[in-house]
């Protein structure tokens, strides 16, 4: 997939900051592609980017209207299909991380076929993927997993990988969600892959390469999430890491969409990764553990990172506050 820079980050009507979570991670990690954020009446999110409609968005040389907001169901509602019409007529192709397929609305389908522009859904695959074949492939390979969903594995990933290319390490970093596929320019959202396929199309995304090149493998689910554990499962088995990074939420109690369901210890993730992961790569290591403590103050998150690290004997950071230094010295 390749996207036309700079972007305009639709934001439609989202309820909040977390349905703008997409928008906010392609904020935070392409900033020179942002150029401004659409807001519809009714939105409660905000990059802190200038507002433009379509028309201000085109002067300044807007090539993709980013759909950088989910709602409940993924869905197109009619207010924002008018929008979205609106940016393709005016000249900018559109691209989308919802559910539902863009062309699947017939006013934005007609009007791309109408004006020529490409509708890109970073969430559905466009290619087949094979079963995984379990062979063991040239270079590293480093995968984040979580005590949770949404606890910050793309975040970290993302930061290791940006620091590995500040030492000049050979890197990629496997985008495996629709915004890391915006940050990345390409990419495979295996939420989307056909449950059998999720492995191969790991395989896929971290192929043979330099013995001293890593791939960095954006972590997906949690392998103790009820919900999702059958793509966390998938990603291990397919990426075949050598590295693991622990990721978890310094205030996050309960597991996220499962009522009163407990979290694991750091010490069940580590047993149940490095279970899941010595079945494709018995010399894969724990290297690190990467806590969001974005809601504790830094007197609280200094104390609960060296707590974490005398206990675990591993290096422990906030991939935003404190950036990944520790985690990465332990891989060259």
């Amino acid at each position: 997939m390749s996207f036309r820079t700079p972007y305009l980050m639709f934001l439609g009507d989202a309820a909040d900051e977390l349905a703008a979570k997409t928008a906010i991670g392609v904020r935070d990690w392409r900033p020179e592609w942002c150029i401004g954020q659409m807001r519809l009446d009714g939105c409660n999110a905000d990059l802190g980017l200038p507002d433009m409609n379509v028309s201000e968005a085109v002067e300044k040389g807007c090539g993709t209207m980013i759909v950088g907001v989910a709602n409940r169901g993924g869905i197109i509602s009619e207010t924002w299909a008018d929008a979205i019409v609106e940016g393709i007529e005016s000249g900018m192709d559109i691209a989308s991380g919802l559910h539902q397929k863009l062309a699947s609305n017939p006013k934005i389908r007609e009007a791309a076929e109408k004006h020529g522009r490409t509708l890109t859904d970073v969430r559905h695959p466009t290619r087949d993927f094979p079963v995984a074949s379990g062979v063991k492939r040239k270079g590293k390979r480093l995968l984040t997993i979580g005590t949770d969903v949404s606890v910050g594995k793309m975040y970290t990933s993302l930061a290791i990988w940006r620091e590995m290319e500040k030492r000049g390490m050979k890197t990629t970093f496997a985008a495996t969600g629709q915004t890391g596929i915006f940050i990345a320019g390409d990419g495979v959202s295996v939420d989307a892959v056909v449950a059998d396929f999720i492995s191969g199309a790991s395989e896929w995304l971290s192929p043979d390469a330099d013995e001293d090149h890593w791939h960095v493998v954006e972590g997906q689910g949690s392998l103790y999430h009820t919900s999702y554990a059958g793509v966390t499962l998938g990603l291990i088995h397919g990426s075949q890491p050598d590295a693991l990074v622990i990721c978890h939420d310094a205030v996050r109690k309960t597991a996220r969409g499962l009522g009163d369901k407990g979290l694991p210890s750091f010490e069940e993730v580590i047993e149940a990764g490095m279970w899941a992961a010595k079945n494709v790569n018995p010399n894969v290591e724990v290297v690190g553990v990467s806590i969001n403590t974005k809601s504790l103050d830094d007197a609280a998150a200094e104390a609960l990172m060296k707590a974490t690290e005398d206990r675990l004997g591993l290096p422990t950071v906030d991939a935003v506050r404190t950036g990944v230094v520790p985690i990465v010295d332990k891989l060259q």
